[in-house]
């Protein structure tokens, strides 16, 4: 499904990625393992290949958005993965790990591949494609959790920094599946700062009308409670 020129969502297990069509492709988040065969079926139908996959960027690293990275990445010889610092640490928790010290965040970590040719990104930091996506950082529903801004279409990659289960109500991250609700509430003043027009989400369909004032006032309400 095409949400903007260039921007297509595709559905993986538990979770939508979006491809950015452009000279280099770019995939933004994975799906769960045993994804990989639904990246390759979209491709094809755009007359692409899996080989032309330059990066994969995650807005964070449970497995639902980086968990398919480390086998996309074995189909593409040239491709990388993106993610932030703190995340990537953090995939290093095996599940012998995660039992010793257990905790919602470590189980996750646990469950996810660490992924093949991993590169971490900085706050800031432009990705070269369709004019720039900009690497957000916006902690709280995991330490690294980033949104991605494609700045000359107004897109921001929201991962599940946000949530939209209901028709024009958008919510703070999930309380009970982030680390840190208090900041992922905080994190909201960031993207207002941004000249949004469409919130694109993981989970549900994008946000078009209203996408700067619903994040305005989320974040001012962050700073009332």
């Amino acid at each position: 499904m095409e949400i903007l020129p260039g921007v297509h969502a595709v559905r993986f297990r538990g979770a939508r990625g979006h491809v950015l069509l452009d000279d280099e492709l770019t995939l933004i988040d994975t799906g769960l393992p045993g994804s990989a065969p639904q990246l390759e079926t979209f491709l094809r139908r755009h007359g692409r290949s899996i080989s032309d996959l330059r990066r994969i960027v995650c807005t964070h690293g449970h497995p639902d958005h980086a968990g398919a990275a480390r086998e996309m990445v074995a189909l593409a010889s040239e491709a990388e993965t993106l993610i932030h610092p703190l995340d990537l640490v953090r995939l290093e928790i095996t599940l012998r790990d995660a039992i010793r010290r257990p905790s919602l965040g470590s189980l996750f970590a646990a469950m996810t591949p660490f992924p093949e040719r991993a590169r971490p990104f900085e706050d800031g930091e432009i990705i070269p494609v369709l004019g720039g996506l900009q690497v957000i950082h916006t902690p709280g529903h995991t330490p690294g959790s980033v949104c991605l801004f494609l700045r000359e279409r107004g897109a921001l990659f929201v991962g599940d920094a946000l949530e939209h289960r209901r028709p024009n109500r958008v919510t703070y991250a999930s309380r009970l599946y982030s680390d840190d609700y208090a900041s992922a509430r905080r994190s909201v003043a960031r993207m207002a700062a941004l000249d949004v027009q469409t919130i694109v989400f993981a989970h549900w369909p994008p946000v078009r009308e209203g996408a700067g004032e619903i994040l305005r006032d989320l974040a001012h309400r962050a700073i009332r409670s």
